[in-house]
């Protein structure tokens, strides 16, 4: 396995991977082991793309993608295979919800506590909500029932016909940056419809426990790309540090470029997020229709916050560790500790419009103002933790945001044929591309499997 783009390598493969995520790494292992010769091109120095660990004073931080939950069976499979172990999020207890007027109130359950009005607005609109997700043709979301006017509008817009008060818009607007890491104007309802059901339901995206976020593994989901990558070995040709720029095909191959290296193949797979495999250029162009859903796909906007702290104190107190905001610069926080409980860890989602004004600021004010929350929160032991360490993933190169890509409306009905269909010999996988569990890690599983199917199959 190579490390570099200077390290010995063949110059040509049956297949080139672009992108050593878990998309990009699951689709080499199954065209290896269909005796395939494999080559891996990923930009960065490290596997993983959007799942992303540290080590600091000998504790593993997660800084990307970490939770998994019930029905993503790729997913857990691929951690039984890999010898990584499962374990709950740590729920027990209160939690915590902070008003737009900054108070804060302790709840049990899924929803926050609110006024009984704004509960029984927020549970009608959900109740709306589900019912239109569930008329959503995943495989192909632009034929749908009524796509055409699904798509035409934001989830903005129906929150504010929907919902009656002001904390149910509030509580939908929390609940859109939580998980799409943008502002509502920002999505179509189609795509909002289509992200829920491809999940299963919204509550399913939203939940912990019997939700997407209901457990994590043991060192961390990185760990998974770190282990696959290690069983791949030298049986596949990974190389690091190799941003691809050009991909040129013609109807005997195609040859992928990086700098001045170039590689030779019958097929190459994009493993990397829409918006970034629109900066490649192809010759041929790619089809007018591919193109445009690339131009029109910009990523979410997160920042993930860690706090690590001696023991996880909250838990004393009767507290979860998770939190919901409704001011802000946080949205949302969990108990990340690991298995054993020490040390304490809570985790921060800055999202969206704030996640965005935030990275402009220095990093000591993000800091500041992250702590200072926290300590409103879970009292003034949480302004000291023994270490801070943040991911701003918009400022990240090779991904550029998260969690996801967004469709702003139009873009399904207009251009969502084009997502998965192969240009040519060139295949696309990703999150992105997944009609189940579109965004998640369980997404990008299935995405790789179904790109090497497609080529062992052709």
């Amino acid at each position: 396995m190579s490390d570099h783009p200077s390290a010995l390598s063949a110059s040509s493969a049956d297949v080139i991977v672009v992108g050593a995520g878990l998309a990009g790494l699951t689709c080499a292992r199954d065209l290896h082991r269909h005796g395939l010769d494999v080559v891996i091109l990923e930009a960065r120095d490290r596997v993983g793309g959007r799942t992303y660990s540290v080590e600091i004073d000998g504790q593993t931080i997660e800084l990307g993608g970490q939770f998994l939950g019930p029905g993503q069976d790729r997913a857990y499979a691929l951690a039984a295979d890999l010898g990584v172990s499962v374990f709950p999020t740590y729920g027990e207890g209160d939690h915590l919800v902070e008003t737009a007027a900054g108070r804060v109130r302790r709840y049990r359950g899924t929803i926050p506590r609110l006024s009984p009005l704004a509960l029984l607005d927020a549970a009608q609109a959900q109740a709306r909500f589900e019912r239109l997700a569930r008329r959503i043709d995943t495989d192909a979301p632009w034929q749908s029932p009524g796509a055409v006017a699904l798509d035409g509008q934001t989830l903005e817009t129906w929150i504010r016909r929907t919902t009656w008060t002001r904390a149910g818009r509030r509580l939908f607007t929390m609940a859109c940056q939580a998980v799409w890491s943008c502002q509502p104007s920002e999505l179509s309802l189609l795509h909002a419809l289509f992200y829920a059901r491809s999940a299963g339901t919204l509550q399913q995206v939203i939940a912990v426990e019997g939700g997407a976020q209901q457990d994590r593994l043991d060192g961390g989901t990185h760990e998974l790309a770190v282990r696959l990558a290690r069983r791949l070995g030298d049986r596949v040709h990974l190389h690091l540090g190799t941003p691809v720029d050009r991909i040129v095909q013609d109807e005997h191959g195609v040859h992928v470029a990086a700098g001045d290296r170039t590689w030779r193949a019958a097929h190459v797979v994009v493993a990397i997020p829409p918006t970034l495999s629109g900066r490649i250029t192809y010759q041929p162009p790619l089809p007018a229709a591919r193109d445009g859903l690339t131009q029109r796909l910009p990523m979410g906007t997160v920042i993930k916050c860690m706090a690590v702290y001696p023991e996880p104190f909250w838990r004393s107190a009767g507290l979860s560790g998770q939190a919901t905001s409704l001011r802000g610069p946080l949205s949302a926080v969990f108990d990340s500790s690991p298995r054993p409980g020490e040390p304490g860890i809570l985790l921060g989602f800055v999202e969206g419009a704030e996640a965005r004004f935030m990275t402009a600021r220095p990093a000591h004010e993000r800091r500041a103002a992250v702590l200072a929350q926290l300590a409103e929160l879970f009292g003034p032991r949480a302004a000291s933790p023994a270490t801070y360490a943040e991911q701003d993933w918009g400022a990240e190169p090779f991904t550029r945001g998260a969690y996801s890509a967004v469709f702003p409306p139009g873009a399904w009905t207009q251009y969502g044929h084009a997502l998965r269909p192969p240009a040519g010999r060139i295949h696309w996988a990703g999150a992105e591309t997944a009609p189940r569990w579109y965004g998640y890690i369980e997404g990008a599983i299935r995405s790789g499997e179904a790109a090497a199917a497609t080529i062992t199959t052709s």
